[in-house]
């Protein structure tokens, strides 16, 4: 086996960022120091400035957690961070594994508990993604809808959950299905994820390709708590490749389906944050450009 594909089954695990129940997963984290925990409450603070800003009602918003740069993939979870959210200004709803339920919920988190998801990584990156009136006002409603939430609710959690399934789901699944139910058709009350995917197809929608490379691996996926394979079309395991919804596809197929919409990063590392406007990532290292900003927490 090699390192990469060694290393992939740990990117799957984690795909989404949600814990999964797998051992040791729903271990409570290493507690942040308090100096920690003060740059994410200031860097939460801008963040909060930033979109409060921008006038919209709502954003798509993703974070990293576990490094899955080997990949091409910075960001691993993604949420909707809602202005008027009655859990607090720009909470963010999201798809998480409930571990003491072992089921998958929805959940409200302010944004200063949706960064500590980031993890012990050397930075922590963020995507904020705003979207034009007409397309950001039908998102919220869909997104303040609990009933509609729910309903999108897939019953089992896989972190490699096929798009196009409604045997699974994982985090970004959930945000795209949402999207889904907000632009598209008017979901059927019987089979709201069906129609949502459906729609999802018929847009071209592209999630992610992990190329597994190691066929024991893909056998070995079937029997790891939090993986499946029977969700995947045969000829992707044949192919022996995993396609799984990530911040990455979500924002492609925003970018290229959705005219006027923009996108800022963020990223902190040490006291220092650099904002950058645009569809292009920052510099890996946290480096600014010379277009970027540059924000002192100290």
């Amino acid at each position: 086996m090699t390192r990469r594909s060694a290393l992939l089954l740990g990117a799957l695990c984690w795909a989404g960022a949600c814990r999964a129940g797998l051992p040791g997963w729903c271990d409570p984290p290493q507690p942040a120091s308090a100096a920690q925990q003060d740059r994410l409450l200031r860097f939460g603070a801008l963040l909060k400035s930033t979109l409060e800003e921008s006038g919209q009602p709502l954003a798509l918003v993703s974070r990293n957690g576990i490094d899955l740069g080997l990949f091409g993939q910075r960001y691993s979870h993604a949420g909707l961070s809602l202005r008027d959210s009655p859990n607090g200004p720009w909470s963010v709803r999201q798809l998480y594994y409930a571990c003491d339920e072992q089921r998958p919920r929805i959940f409200d988190q302010g944004v200063a508990g949706f960064l500590l998801g980031t993890g012990e990584q050397p930075a922590t990156y963020v995507s904020v993604v705003l979207l034009p009136p007409e397309r950001a006002e039908p998102l919220q409603r869909a997104a303040a809808d609990n009933r509609l939430s729910l309903a999108l609710l897939g019953p089992v959690y896989s972190a490699n959950a096929y798009p196009f399934s409604l045997s699974y789901q994982n985090c970004n699944q959930w945000v795209m299905e949402l999207l889904a139910s907000a632009w598209g058709e008017p979901a059927a009350a019987e089979s709201p994820r069906a129609e949502a995917q459906a729609w999802l197809a018929r847009q071209d929608y592209q999630p992610h390709v992990f190329e597994v490379g190691w066929r024991p691996l893909m056998w070995a996926a079937a029997y790891i708590k939090g993986l499946h394979v029977d969700d995947h079309p045969p000829q992707d395991l044949e192919a022996q490749v995993f396609r799984v919804s990530m911040p990455s596809s979500i924002e492609s197929f925003v970018r290229a389906s959705v005219p006027g919409a923009s996108r800022i990063e963020f990223c902190l590392k040490d006291s220092r944050v650099v904002v950058h406007a645009g569809w292009e990532p920052i510099a890996e290292g946290c480096r600014p450009g010379s277009a970027d900003r540059v924000v002192q927490l100290d």
